[in-house]
């Protein structure tokens, strides 16, 4: 059994047990020490299982400011939330300064209904003092504000020079807002991509990229951004996403000095323009010139990508993946031959897009001379395909005859120009209809090189 001492807390005995009645039960009354650390310093005062949270207040009081209350300019005085307003040691006014006390992360509120001890258990409590005998009392933490200090800091007035937080927000709406009523449309007014069938991201090269900061000769990479921008709204582009119902996650820019893929390919002799990954999760082009001094051409630009477009369907480089490569070469031309009335900034959608006249009068002429060196490399000639790309060009001639008059067009091509052996169910996409087409079309010129020979 432990000796008594005098509890300055009570002037009770220490560890002197008192039987309380509790909504509970019946629980122990015994006095301890605790910490009141307050501006880095600490002070040890004694109270009890029943000392409530007002009288925890007046003790801290009593303890902490108790020797200043004499002095003017450094007076503290707690507020208990109107429930007393008794002077410590008959001086201090306790309804001058806030006091905040926090135990175990929660504030001990001044009211004579709360015992924020009387969770401690006497048994525990020993025990633990009994296995380590150096054991630091319990701790809590003590936040004195002067009102008069508060109230002088909701009296100022704010900087007018710097914005709050809502301020700021309004601002930053107002500038999108404005931005996006200034937005540069490259091909005119409204010329954006589909709502369903577009490029999802666009990204470019930072400069990084390169090892060096961009000059007056290296383009930024704003301006990449904006040439895939470019890219992306061109309308001979967008009617073939639309038309094959195509969605690209992310269209970016290939990284011209340290691309994996292009290096491989270059050790192998060959020169890589772009490549397409996952057949449509992200295609990238290679915008740049080797020197980096510039950009590519953008009718080299288009075409690379149509190439990129058109593996998203067909991975192997036969006749297959040509046939549609190819119509669909015939159908970006259609698409700006259709919109030679519109006039932006002067000029055609075709000459903004680098396109010669000839192309979009003769484009059977112009998509044969290209395919001549791009299907060489693969021991393939454009011939092969020839008749299947006069078949596309007829078609696309059709609809825009047929449109005029109100018949129906599906899938890029007249319903009346369908074999009977490949119509299709009513749900069928345009992008199956499309490939089927490619494929029936090839292999009916393969039936007629055949028959020739």
């Amino acid at each position: 059994m432990e000796s008594p001492s005098s509890c300055q807390c009570c002037g009770n005995e220490k560890y002197t047990t008192t039987a309380n009645n509790t909504a509970g039960g019946v629980r122990d009354d015994f006095c301890f020490d605790i910490n009141l650390t307050h501006q880095g310093k600490s002070n040890i005062i004694t109270v009890s299982t029943t000392t409530n949270g007002l009288d925890l207040h007046k003790k801290t009081l009593q303890a902490l400011f108790a020797g200043n209350t004499n002095n003017d300019d450094d007076q503290v005085d707690v507020d208990l939330d109107g429930n007393d307003n008794a002077n410590a040691n008959g001086n201090a006014d306790m309804s001058m300064t806030e006091l905040k006390l926090l135990f175990k992360g929660k504030r001990i509120t001044a009211e004579s209904d709360v015992f924020p001890f009387a969770s401690i258990d006497k048994d525990i409590h020993h025990a633990m003092q009994k296995k380590k005998k150096n054991r630091k009392p319990l701790k809590i933490m003590v936040v004195a504000t002067n009102n008069s200090t508060i109230q002088e800091l909701k009296n100022k007035k704010s900087d007018p020079l710097i914005r709050g937080f809502d301020q700021q927000k309004d601002v930053m709406e107002k500038r999108k807002a404005a931005s996006a009523s200034l937005k540069k449309y490259y091909w005119g007014e409204g010329m954006v991509q589909d709502r369903n069938y577009k490029f999802v991201r666009i990204k470019a090269c930072t400069n990084h990229s390169f090892g060096h900061r961009s000059t007056d000769k290296t383009p930024h990479h704003f301006q990449a951004m904006e040439l895939l921008e470019k890219m992306a709204t061109d309308p001979g582009i967008v009617a073939l996403m639309k038309e094959r119902e195509l969605v690209v996650n992310t269209l970016g820019e290939m990284d011209t000095i340290d691309d994996r893929i292009m290096q491989r390919t270059e050790q192998s002799g060959g020169c890589l323009l772009g490549y397409n990954t996952n057949r449509g999760l992200r295609i990238d082009i290679k915008l740049r010139t080797d020197d980096l001094q510039g950009f590519r051409p953008y009718p080299d630009l288009i075409s690379t990508l149509i190439h990129e477009l058109s593996h998203n369907w067909v991975g192997e480089h036969n006749l297959i993946f040509w046939t549609n490569y190819a119509q669909m070469r015939v159908e970006y031309f259609d698409a700006h031959a259709q919109l030679q009335h519109l006039i932006v900034r002067g000029k055609t959608t075709s000459e903004l897009a680098g396109l010669d006249r000839t192309k979009l009068e003769h484009p059977f002429d112009s998509i044969m001379v290209e395919l001549v060196k791009d299907m060489a490399q693969h021991g393939l000639h454009p011939n092969m395909i020839a008749n299947a790309i006069q078949q596309r060009i007829h078609e696309l001639e059709k609809n825009r005859k047929l449109s005029s008059s109100g018949i129906f067009r599906s899938g890029g091509e007249v319903m009346s120009s369908i074999e009977p052996s490949s119509i299709v169910t009513p749900g069928t996409t345009a992008r199956e209809l499309a490939l089927a087409a490619a494929e029936r079309r090839a292999r009916e010129q393969q039936k007629k090189n055949k028959d020739d020979r």
